[in-house]
């Protein structure tokens, strides 16, 4: 049978934080990277603050005191504290379901995220995603959040238009974005940032785990 249309023909998932249970890990590879070349280490909220952000304005953010000649050797420290873990990582129960409901659902699936392309292509492999998503873009090869090219790339891509997209993310820089680019957007609160900072940007609807946000999606998209 022919599917029914539906309200978001696109639906954009941003990965950290909203996908993959990997806030906690970010926030501590950050710390760790400014603890090995002396510097001082962010606290929690602070580090947390800046996943989903490109390199430069997360660094800037969540340590000042690093000089721009420093960024690739802490980013090199990161990474090195990030691929140790990384297999360990899971996604949030009950996504790899919902990613396959919204297919069957008529639903076309895409990625905006702050990871590089090299950091996505391994985790699309590792989680068995990859085959839901119709397209994917990542900040080191446009605009990073909140910069709306993400979901303007996307649109293109997929040759639909702003109405016809949800954002849905764990960051306000994933509302942000949305926002920008005349998008409709979803936040979740189990992610990376508070959920009155989330509040604050008035999405549609905050969802506090992956059985609310399937929920909502049943209902709405």
């Amino acid at each position: 049978m022919p599917q029914p249309e539906r309200r978001y023909p696109l639906i954009v998932f941003d990965w950290d934080g909203t996908l993959i249970d990997s806030a906690s890990t970010i926030v501590e590879c950050i710390q760790q990277a400014s603890r090995d070349m002396g510097l001082q280490v962010p606290d929690r909220d602070t580090a947390s603050h800046v996943i989903g952000l490109g390199l430069h304005d997360a660094l800037r953010f969540a340590v000042p005191g690093l000089e721009r000649a420093q960024y690739m050797d802490f980013v090199a420290h990161y990474r090195r504290h990030f691929l140790r873990r990384e297999e360990a990582m899971t996604l949030f129960p009950g996504i790899s379901l919902l990613m396959a409901a919204l297919r069957e659902r008529g639903h076309r699936l895409a990625v905006a995220t702050g990871k590089s392309r090299q950091g996505l292509e391994r985790a699309l492999d590792a989680s068995g995603l990859r085959s839901h998503f119709a397209a994917t873009r990542c900040a080191d090869e446009t605009h990073p959040k909140p910069h709306p090219a993400m979901l303007l790339e996307l649109l293109e891509a997929l040759s639909l238009e702003p109405a016809q997209a949800l954002m849905i993310g764990d960051t306000s820089h994933d509302l942000e974005m949305a926002k920008s680019a005349d998008v409709d957007a979803i936040a979740v609160t189990y992610g990376a940032h508070p959920e009155a900072r989330l509040r604050q940007l008035r999405p549609l609807a905050l969802a506090a785990s992956v059985a609310e946000l399937e929920s909502w999606l049943t209902r709405h998209a």
